[in-house]
């Protein structure tokens, strides 16, 4: 494999990569908008969603709904603008399993989203 392969094989990868993120980003923050329509907006949703729970941690609805969608995105935004220092600093031995891992990472912060999206909803019904 020649330089100009791997910067080819970098570009496909980076370029599937955001494009999936970006998905990602749209629909974790159309679920939470749509929560946040049927939520209630109080101080401490934990204690609606989990009632029996003995949480002393107070989160409000805002930050409980929207958090994770603002940490994707900055990752999305830290991925598209970041490419050429992406290229320069690789940890794993393959280009693919460096974008593996980091498309595992974005996938459990995207399923977290939802996760907690869907327990508002379930809390406001």
């Amino acid at each position: 494999m020649t330089l100009d392969d791997a910067r080819d094989d970098f570009s496909r990868l980076h370029r599937h990569f955001t494009l999936h993120l970006g998905i990602a980003v749209g629909l974790a923050w159309l679920t939470a908008s749509y929560a946040a329509f049927y939520t209630p907006w109080v101080r401490n949703i934990r204690a609606l969603i989990e009632p029996m729970a003995s949480s002393t941690r107070v989160e409000s609805t805002l930050s409980y709904l929207f958090v994770m969608p603002a940490v994707l995105t900055l990752a999305w935004l830290s991925v598209y603008f970041g490419r050429e220092t992406m290229r320069r600093f690789q940890t794993l031995p393959n280009q693919a399993h460096e974008f593996a891992a980091a498309a595992a990472v974005a996938f459990g912060v995207f399923y977290l989203s939802i996760d907690r999206a869907v327990a508002a909803l379930h809390a406001a019904f």
